[in-house]
C-alpha cells in the first residue's frame, strides 16, 4: 500500500522529467580507464619478448626454502597490516551496500497515543523515496565500488609487500649467519695470530709494541662477533614483528641454500604494469575521484524526494512531492567543485607517476641482479688468492722474512673481500625478491 502512495505521488512529479533530461546529462559520465602511457621501452633497453613473466610464478614455486615457506603461510596469516587492509575492504564493501539501499524507500513506523477522554492509538507508516533523477545517488554509489576496488588492490600490494619482505629478511638473517661464521673463524686465525707473536716476542724478534698491536687487532674482531650477535637477534625480532610473535629464535637454513630461478623474465609491460596492485589502486582511487567530481556537478541540480504516509488504525493515506533547488548556496557547491576537480587532476598525476615508478623499480632490480652476478666471479678469486696470502705471510713470519703487519693486513683484506662476497650475494637474492614483486608477484 505504502509503495503504491508513492506512485502515484511520483505522477504529480512527471512535469520534472523533461527539466531532468535537459540539465542533467552531463552528470552521468562513466569513468573509462587513462589509457597506459607504457611503451616496449617502459622497463628500459631489457628483452621484453616473452609472453610470461616471473611475476607469473607463485610465490611457493619462487622460494623452496621450507623454513621460508612456513613463515610466510605465518605472516599471511598474522600480519597486523595485512589484517588491517582486509579490514579497510570490508568497511568499503559495507559502505557500498549503504548506496546501492540509498535507491531504495526509507519505510519507519512510528506509534502513537493521545488521551481525550479516552486513549486513541495512531498507528501510522511513513515513507520517503529520493528520485535520482539528477546522478547524486548513481554517482555515490559508483564512487563506492571505485573505492571497495581501491580497497581490494591495495590489500593486494600490502600483501605483495609482506611476502617480499619477509622473505628479503629472511635472507638477511642468513647473511648474518654467513658473515658470524667469517667473523667465528677469523677470531680463532687472529687468536693464533696473537700466540705466534708473544712467542717470538719472548724468542726476541718482536717487541711488546708489536704484541699490543696484534692483541688490539684482536679485541676489533671480537667486538665484531658482538655487533654481528645484536644484527642477528635484531633482524630476528623484525622477522617476529612481521609473523605476529613475541621475540624467539627463528628457525632457518643457510645463505647457499638459495636457488634463483633458471631464468628471468620481465614480459611484456603493458601487461605486467596493468596487473600490478598499486597500479590498479592509483586508477581505481583515480576512478573515485571522478565520480566524486560528478556527484559535485549533481549538487547543483534539484533534490526531488517523494514522503508518503498510511495510518493502519484510520485507513487514511496521503503522498507528497517535495522539490529542493539549492540557490543560495551556489558559492560553496562552486567552491567544492573546484576542490574535487583538484582532487581528480591530482589522482590523475598519482597514476601517471605510479606507472612510471613501477617500470624504474623493474629496471633497477635488474640491474643489482646483473650487477651482484658480474661480481660473484671476482669475488670467489679474491677470496681464494687472499686465502694463499694470508697462508703465505703467516709462514714468512714465523720464518723472519716478513713482518706481523703484514700478516694483520692480509687477514683484514681477506676479511673484507669475505663479507663482501656474502653482501654480494645477499644483493643478488634482494634483487630477485624486488624483481619478482615489481612484477605483480605474489599479490594473487
Amino acid at each position: 500500500m505504502i509503495y503504491r502512495i508513492i506512485i502515484r505521488a511520483s505522477c504529480r512529479l512527471v512535469w520534472l522529467l523533461p527539466f531532468a533530461a535537459l540539465t542533467g546529462c552531463g552528470v552521468y559520465g562513466t569513468f573509462r580507464s587513462p589509457q597506459y602511457e607504457i611503451t616496449d621501452d617502459a622497463f628500459g633497453p631489457v628483452d621484453h619478448t616473452a609472453s610470461l613473466s616471473t611475476g607469473d610464478l607463485r610465490w611457493q614455486e619462487l622460494f623452496d626454502d621450507p623454513h621460508l615457506v612456513a613463515l610466510i603461510d605465518t605472516a599471511l596469516c598474522n600480519n597486523a597490516d595485512l589484517q588491517t587492509a582486509r579490514l579497510k575492504v570490508e568497511a568499503a564493501q559495507a559502505q557500498l551496500r549503504s548506496a546501492k539501499l540509498a535507491y531504495l524507500p526509507s519505510v519507519d513506523f512510528s506509534a502513537s497515543a493521545v488521551h481525550n477522554g479516552s486513549w486513541e492509538v495512531q498507528l501510522p507508516v511513513n515513507a520517503s523515496w529520493e528520485i535520482d533523477l539528477f546522478g547524486s545517488l548513481r554517482n555515490a554509489k559508483r564512487g563506492k565500488l571505485a573505492a571497495l576496488l581501491a580497497s581490494e588492490a591495495y590489500t593486494r600490494a600490502v600483501q605483495s609487500q609482506l611476502i617480499a619482505t619477509v622473505a628479503s629478511t629472511y635472507y638477511t638473517l642468513l647473511a648474518l649467519d654467513a658473515q658470524r661464521i667469517v667473523y667465528d673463524e677469523t677470531e680463532r686465525s687472529w687468536r693464533q695470530n696473537v700466540e705466534v707473536t708473544r712467542r717470538l716476542m719472548e724468542a726476541g724478534r718482536y717487541n711488546a709494541a708489536s704484541l699490543a698491536q696484534t692483541e688490539a687487532s684482536y679485541c676489533s674482531i671480537r667486538n665484531n662477533l658482538v655487533e654481528i650477535d645484536r644484527q642477528i637477534r635484531q633482524t630476528e625480532n623484525q622477522l617476529c614483528s612481521l609473523l605476529g610473535w613475541t621475540p624467539r629464535t627463528i628457525e632457518r637454513g643457510g645463505l647457499n641454500d638459495w636457488t634463483a630461478p633458471e631464468q628471468l623474465s620481465v614480459g611484456i609491460p603493458l601487461r605486467v604494469l596493468s596487473r600490478r596492485p598499486d597500479v590498479r589502486q592509483a586508477e581505481q582511487t583515480l576512478a573515485e575521484a571522478f565520480y566524486a567530481t560528478n556527484q559535485a556537478r549533481a549538487d547543483f541540480y534539484p533534490s526531488i524526494t517523494l514522503s508518503g504516509s498510511y495510518d493502519l488504525r484510520h485507513t487514511l493515506s496521503e503522498a507528497v512531492g517535495s522539490l529542493f533547488q539549492p540557490i543560495f548556496q551556489r558559492g560553496t557547491l562552486r567552491a567544492n567543485l573546484r576542490v574535487v576537480k583538484a582532487q581528480e587532476q591530482q589522482a590523475e598525476i598519482a597514476f601517471k607517476q605510479t606507472v612510471v615508478d613501477a617500470g624504474i623499480e623493474v629496471n633497477d632490480a635488474l640491474l643489482d641482479i646483473e650487477s651482484a652476478r658480474a661480481k660473484a666471479g671476482n669475488y670467489t678469486l679474491q677470496v681464494e688468492h687472499l686465502h694463499t696470502a694470508v697462508e703465505s705471510t703467516r709462514l714468512l713470519m714465523q720464518h723472519g722474512s716478513t713482518t706481523y703487519l703484514e700478516v694483520l693486513t692480509a687477514q683484514q683484506t681477506l676479511l673484507e673481500a669475505q663479507i663482501g662476497q656474502i653482501a654480494n650475494r645477499l644483493s643478488e637474492i634482494s634483487g630477485v625478491i624486488t624483481l619478482y614483486q615489481a612484477l605483480g608477484g605474489g599479490a594473487e
